[in-house]
């Protein structure tokens, strides 16, 4: 039985079921389907490389007639610029799912996986500051990130006074984001839109003693700390190697040859960019607090071991040390103990810049630009880490009040 041609949109609501699947011709190669159990269903009957193809089109209610006719005329035009419209749609199902898969908290958590050269206490902060996206936008599509939904996380930060924090959201995600354009993710990183428009946290340098009293003052505390031996041993050495806090936590006995009496070992704040081995000649009162501890925990991985989930001393343990001798945020930090050496090292005992600068892992160049090699100068550098640590015993000697007679510890030679 010959049906009418569907024509308007009552026509399609008023079909009734029927034993067997009908159609409704609604032109040019488009048609209502009406099965057995009442449902509805837009379909368009093409031919694609003389081959007959069957589209689906959506379902009736949800998809109306005008919208259905809407939706075959954008197939015939694809297939106008010979296009299959059924691929077509599987292409952009496809990248729909892509996208879907490719979230920012997804692409993040990949980024970070990849983070392994960096110090563990460094891959946990950029998870931390990544987390304040991830909450917000972690669930979208990479793609379909915007420089204002970055900016709004930041700006919350920033609301609350934490101006630093937000600059440091900003740079993980412009990370990330970096990261998904090398992956053929999206085209470019939406935060480099957002330069300036944050506000700029001040500028606040370290807290350090420099004063060669009060820095007496200090090891003297140290050597009365009473607390668990791998910390009173990292504060012990620390002011002696004066290498980065982290470094320091995470030294392991591997790294170490104290009959050789030098400590080797790659700072991962410079493996990218050097990939070389920072090399620590280690001064006779050195050896002697890293022995005194190799015979409590020398069968052990890590030098200052902890009963932590990392085996080795936390980010705070040093931290909490000087607090607990009186040495507040604003007077010291762990960082510390690098500017003192810094400083003494060159306004007291007269060594040369550059060979301090070489002691403190920092990418020293000749006249030429170049680099100087991990092991140039290691003679003069062994000659200054002993003068830096008998000093240390001349200061520490007059902080508990015995009669010193003041040593020239002067140098002229030049790296």
């Amino acid at each position: 039985m010959a049906r009418k041609p569907l024509t308007s949109h009552r026509q399609a609501e008023t079909a009734k079921p029927e034993a067997k699947p009908y159609k409704l011709n609604a032109g040019d190669g488009l048609f209502l389907e009406v099965m057995p159990d009442g449902g509805k269903r837009w379909r368009l009957r093409y031919f694609f490389l003389g081959k007959e193809k069957m589209l689906s089109m959506g379902l009736f209610p949800a998809t109306g007639l005008a919208e259905a006719k809407e939706l075959r005329d954008a197939a015939k035009k694809l297939l106008a610029q010979g296009v299959n419209p059924s691929e077509q749609r599987q292409e952009e199902k496809a990248a729909e799912r892509e996208a879907h898969a490719n979230t920012f908290e997804a692409v993040a958590l990949e980024w970070l996986a990849r983070q392994t050269d960096k110090a563990t206490s460094t891959q946990t902060k950029s998870r931390w500051l990544l987390q304040f996206a991830m909450d917000v936008f972690g669930h979208k599509p990479i793609a379909d990130i915007t420089p204002r939904m970055v900016l709004d996380v930041c700006r919350k930060q920033e609301a609350a006074g934490k101006l630093e924090t937000a600059q440091r959201i900003k740079v993980k995600c412009s990370q990330v984001f970096r990261y998904a354009v090398g992956q053929d993710l999206i085209g470019s990183d939406p935060t480099r839109d957002l330069s300036g428009q944050l506000k700029s946290p001040e500028v606040t340098h370290r807290a350090a003693i420099t004063d060669p009293v009060k820095v007496g003052k200090l090891l003297y505390d140290i050597d009365h700390y009473q607390g668990q031996l791998e910390t009173l041993c990292a504060l012990k050495l620390a002011p002696m190697v004066f290498i980065r806090p982290g470094e320091l936590r995470t030294a392991r006995w591997q790294d170490m040859d104290l009959d050789a009496a030098l400590w080797s070992f790659t700072p991962p704040k410079t493996r990218r960019q050097t990939g070389v081995d920072h090399l620590i000649p280690l001064s006779r009162q050195a050896v002697a607090i890293l022995r005194q501890l190799h015979a409590v925990n020398g069968r052990g991985k890590f030098v200052f071991r902890s009963s932590g989930k990392n085996g080795y001393l936390s980010e705070n343990a040093v931290l909490n040390a000087l607090r607990r001798m009186g040495y507040g945020k604003g007077v010291m930090t762990g960082h510390g103990f690098r500017a003192i050496a810094r400083t003494l090292l060159r306004e007291k005992l007269k060594y040369p810049v550059e060979l301090i600068e070489m002691q403190l892992a920092h990418r020293v160049a000749d006249v030429h630009g170049r680099a100087y090699n991990r092991a140039e100068f290691i003679e003069d550098r062994t000659a200054m880490m002993q003068a830096w640590a008998d000093y240390l015993d001349t200061l520490r000697a007059v902080a508990r009040g015995e009669n010193v007679v003041a040593l020239s510890f002067g140098q002229t030679q030049e790296a």
